[in-house]
């Protein structure tokens, strides 16, 4: 083969083994995420990228024959060819002949093999990861292609490497997937957090989000000797001026007993008359509290919250005593961060 042809077919099976590789790595590593939204905005390549997304089982087959393909075209076309080339070189320095294409052969697959692995494989999968949604955007209608072009061998690899997976009782997927766990997730959160990504408040509201579901009542529930109470009987006025004083607008209210019967937001005794603002607050004014399991995640315990449409719960054990008071306010700071108007603990009793 002519030297100079020999060398430039080298250069086009590099290249096209890097172009395998890139894609086997874009694919897999980029999130369907951020190419989703442009495939909505009417990008044929992004949609095309999904597409391959959608068939990496074919198109991991149609790459792998490409990269073998390449290297088996290498090691026939490119070692002869460089051998070839460089067998002057020893000649012209006094090898003996004998030994001069024997050499020249162990140093131009020695050649090859380096260019192979490093330009043909490292670098672009090293691109590939730097950037995987570009590079799968780029990569992406050009693998696309290539299985079309070998549909037919494609299915026929891909058949018997599904048969063998099978055999170990594993089931093959056909589709990358973009889920993670809530361990993985939190793990993205704190990284974002060390680069710089998210500031402090963007990252205690991501973290809170995600404890959210782990984290109970208890964690939040309040003592209730340590809150601020009225008792039955107490007027308008009086639940004013407490309000004026703590600056909260919702007060549990206790029995005779002692224990907590409901509790009375301040919007409900300032809609009564005049004449009434000294007298007793109606027993239809008080609101009934939710009863929470202490062992309810928060989530559990806002739905139960909002199915009762209260804003005050009590906090149950086991055995159905009650452990503790939770606020609203108090499970919503988990999700969207301090929250004015909580009615936190105190001392006072009206």
């Amino acid at each position: 083969m002519n030297g100079v042809l020999g060398l430039l077919l080298t250069v086009v099976l590099l290249a096209l083994n890097a172009l395998f590789v890139g894609s086997e790595f874009a694919l897999v590593s980029a999130r369907r995420a951020r190419i989703e939204p442009l495939a909505e905005r009417g990008s044929r390549r992004a949609r095309s990228t999904l597409k391959a997304m959608e068939e990496v089982s074919q198109v991991m087959a149609a790459a792998q024959l490409g990269i073998t393909v390449c290297t088996l075209a290498l090691g026939a076309v490119s070692e002869p060819v460089i051998a070839h080339a460089i067998e002057p070189l020893f000649a012209a320095a006094g090898v003996p002949e004998s030994f001069v294409h024997p050499i020249a052969l162990v140093l131009a697959t020695a050649l090859v093999v380096w260019a192979h692995v490093v330009l043909g494989e490292m670098v672009p999968k090293n691109l590939a990861l730097v950037g995987p949604e570009r590079a799968a955007l780029v990569l992406g209608p050009f693998m696309r292609v290539v299985v079309i072009v070998v549909k037919p061998v494609v299915v026929a690899l891909n058949a018997v490497a599904n048969t063998a997976m099978r055999l170990f009782r594993v089931e093959p997927k056909d589709e990358v997937g973009s889920t993670f766990t809530q361990e993985e997730v939190a793990g993205m959160v704190e990284e974002s957090r060390r680069e710089g990504v998210l500031d402090e408040h963007e990252y205690g509201l991501l973290t809170g989000a995600l404890q959210f579901e782990s984290s109970t009542a208890t964690s939040v529930q309040l003592d209730p000797e340590s809150l601020v109470t009225v008792a039955r009987g107490v007027t308008p006025a009086e639940v004013e001026q407490l309000s004026a004083r703590t600056g909260w607008s919702r007060f549990p209210v206790r029995a005779e007993d002692g224990e907590l019967s409901g509790y009375l937001h301040l919007k409900d005794v300032l809609e009564v008359d005049e004449t009434a603002r000294t007298t007793p607050v109606p027993e239809k004014r008080i609101r009934p509290l939710a009863t929470v399991p202490g062992r309810a995640s928060l989530a559990e315990a806002l739905q139960i919250m909002q199915r009762r449409g209260a804003h005050v719960a009590r906090v149950a054990d086991v055995r159905g005593e009650v452990t503790g008071v939770v606020m609203l306010e108090d499970v919503l700071e988990r999700l969207v961060g301090e929250i004015r108007d909580q009615a936190g603990p105190a001392t006072t009793t009206a």
